[in-house]
């Protein structure tokens, strides 16, 4: 059975991953971190592009999966856009030090839709896959 829904559990953990980190501060105090300006730009754009790709892969798992690619894909890029606003209002009203961010808007955004335009271009290599 798990077999079977192996990249629904993989979309979950990565929601539960991209939740956890995204809500709460990880950091130590005079921690160094191997950094560049805007990385987490990158990592909001690498979120949302997994979001899209692992929700398309997990939409062959379920009811869903009749429906048509373009259908899976809007709503797949509708589900990234509103779960991105809700964290980052999340952060913004919750007390742990972090920060929302229209920019952090935009990287989500921008991941979803490579991850909704690269599963649209792939499409007959993701219906191979069992």
């Amino acid at each position: 059975m798990v077999a079977n829904r192996k990249f629904t559990i993989l979309f979950i953990g990565w929601m539960l991953v991209i939740t956890i980190s995204s809500l709460f501060s990880f950091s130590v105090e005079g921690e160094q971190r191997i950094w560049f300006p805007n990385m987490d730009k990158v990592v909001h754009f690498t979120f949302h592009f997994f979001i899209v790709l692992l929700g398309a892969l997990a939409s062959k798992e379920h009811l869903v999966k009749d429906w048509p690619w373009r259908k899976k894909i809007r709503s797949l890029l509708l589900l990234s856009i509103v779960y991105g606003l809700l964290i980052e209002f999340l952060q913004w009203a919750m007390p742990y030090g972090r920060a929302a961010e229209v920019w952090d808007v935009l990287a989500n955004f921008s991941g979803a839709l490579v991850g909704g335009l690269l599963i649209q271009k792939s499409q007959s290599l993701i219906d191979r896959l069992k």
